[in-house]
């Protein structure tokens, strides 16, 4: 990927002389308390760095360091860079934030033509369109082969959970919309417009914006998760559909650039302006209410008073003053940024195992920044509620397991369950017996494809042949009186599933011949 540069003299200082040996024991003990290989740190205040740095390693078994331009998959912290994107054509004239998304794509629709025509291009970024959480997920994760025009054009077929504006659920895929808009009122891909009119003019010469670029080999850190009980490498997302959602990569010494920009309300280190003032402001207003009130007891410094998704930032509350806050999660990759406009403090967390060690740290450092005395034990805190948690979902498992009736026996010859299904908005499955054994195959997702082992009655449970994706799914087939196929549901069969695997959302149907 080419990558763009700027004058030396134009960047902000992004490197204290010393790091401070309390964030560096934070770290060290976030680090070893987690189990994680490595984790990126920018710690910023009164517009200067006080830190960005890498702790850790890149690869399990390896010994090369991650440094401070060491990339990780920021995930859906580039929600806020797409949101940004949108402000500066606003700015330009060739967007505004309350007109309907058709004005810009009259091909755009959602299941509801009364939302097609409302939907506006803030909706787009705030998560209240009625799709439930997660909802599309599936036409994009894992990895399909519809592209992103084409899944665009699937939401149509996807069902609201709820009435339009009225609640909060957290989305994807109408980023994906805003990255269809960007491209086509810029003439520029949503890739070309934000490297070059955002991560050129912040200074941000070492990240990139394809999830593809995750499987470099150049200064990237290496994903790792627990797989079955076992800490390992596993392979990255490198799909460039969502993009607009989730695909920047980046580095400890970028984030603390992106983090001065924001503190400085949209102003660059040379003195211009990569936003206005009125712009900056525009993005971290809270929209849409999320849910707010006392945390658990052991993170009692994280119950809210306010609690809003703003555009591609969430808006809440800190120890008494307004924060900008956002989380992003990819395969391996773990991303928290956190800043306090009032206070001029801003922190970035990017980890490549998948442990709360980000929330953890990012909370930690905070906290640090913000010189709050005693300082919260907030890595103490997510260790005990993790394994709180660990023990809920075992105890889920169990539940599930004894409420199992073992003796049951499939209504149907297995061979009789195997046919070609579809789902409106996701597509076709495959069901094919073979050797006294099912498998299901997903028509557009090459990972999803296993076993069906037999769990209850008329209720199989796909066992994925990658054992990587850790979303095996429940597959309940209804039937009609004759005996014949009706149709088939899907659920995730662990409560540790992700949720963009939206299994819940399909709806199934033999396939008739056309």
């Amino acid at each position: 990927m080419r990558r763009f540069v700027l004058a030396l003299s134009l960047l902000p200082a992004v490197a204290a002389a010393q790091t401070p040996a309390a964030i560096d024991s934070i770290v060290e003990r976030a680090l070893k308390t987690f189990g994680n290989q490595g984790a990126a740190i920018a710690v910023v205040k009164d517009g200067k760095v006080l830190v960005a740095k890498g702790y850790g390693i890149k690869k399990l078994g390896a010994s090369e360091r991650v440094g401070p331009d060491t990339r990780f998959g920021i995930a859906s912290n580039s929600k806020a860079f797409t949101a940004t994107a949108i402000g500066i054509l606003v700015e330009e004239g060739k967007l505004a934030w309350d007109a309907p998304v058709i004005r810009y794509l009259p091909e755009f629709a959602m299941f509801d033509p009364y939302v097609t025509r409302e939907l506006t291009i803030r909706d787009l970024l705030v998560h209240r369109s009625g799709l439930g959480l997660g909802a599309g997920d599936l036409l994009w994760w894992p990895a399909s082969t519809y592209d992103r025009k084409e899944i665009v054009r699937r939401l149509r077929y996807i069902k609201p959970e709820a009435s339009f504006r009225t609640a909060y659920a957290y989305d994807n895929v109408l980023y994906l919309v805003a990255g269809e808009v960007i491209e086509r009122v810029s003439g520029r891909t949503w890739e070309q417009f934000v490297q070059e009119r955002i991560l050129t003019r912040v200074g941000m010469t070492a990240s990139t914006v394809r999830h593809s670029d995750a499987g470099g080999t150049d200064d990237v850190a290496t994903t790792h998760a627990e797989i079955e009980g076992t800490m390992r490498v596993i392979a990255p997302l490198t799909s460039d559909n969502t993009n607009p959602a989730g695909g920047i990569n980046a580095g400890a010494r970028d984030m603390a650039k992106w983090l001065l920009v924001q503190l400085d309300s949209g102003k660059l280190a040379d003195g211009s302006r990569l936003v206005s003032a009125r712009t900056a402001r525009e993005i971290w207003t809270g929209v849409t209410p999320m849910s707010s009130g006392r945390a658990a007891p052991e993170l009692a410094p994280l119950s809210t008073q306010f609690n809003l998704y703003a555009l591609g930032f969430g808006t809440r509350d800190f120890r008494g003053r307004k924060m900008l806050t956002h989380t992003g999660g990819l395969p391996g990759y773990l991303s928290w940024v956190g800043f306090i406009p009032e206070s001029r403090v801003g922190v970035a967390v990017l980890t490549n195992t998948e442990t709360p060690m980000f929330s953890a740290l990012g909370w930690s450092l905070l906290d640090y920044a913000l010189g709050s005395s005693p300082p919260w034990d907030f890595v103490g805190a997510y260790a005990t509620i993790t394994q709180r948690q660990k023990a809920a979902a075992a105890g889920q498992r169990t539940k599930n397991a004894a409420a199992r009736d073992s003796l049951s026996r499939p209504s149907l010859a297995l061979a009789k369950y195997a046919g070609t299904y579809e789902d409106a908005w996701y597509g076709d499955i495959t069901v094919t017996f073979a050797d006294g054994k099912l498998r299901m195959a997903f028509g557009h997702t090459p990972q999803l494809q296993g076993e069906m082992v037999h769990w209850q009655h008329d209720t199989f449970v796909a066992r994925w042949d990658d054992r990587e994706m850790r979303a095996d799914a429940f597959v309940t087939f209804q039937l009609n009186p004759d005996g014949t196929i009706d149709q088939v549901k899907l659920r995730a069969a662990d409560p540790e599933t992700d949720f963009s695997f939206d299994f819940q959302d399909l709806l199934l149907k033999p396939k008739r011949a056309r």
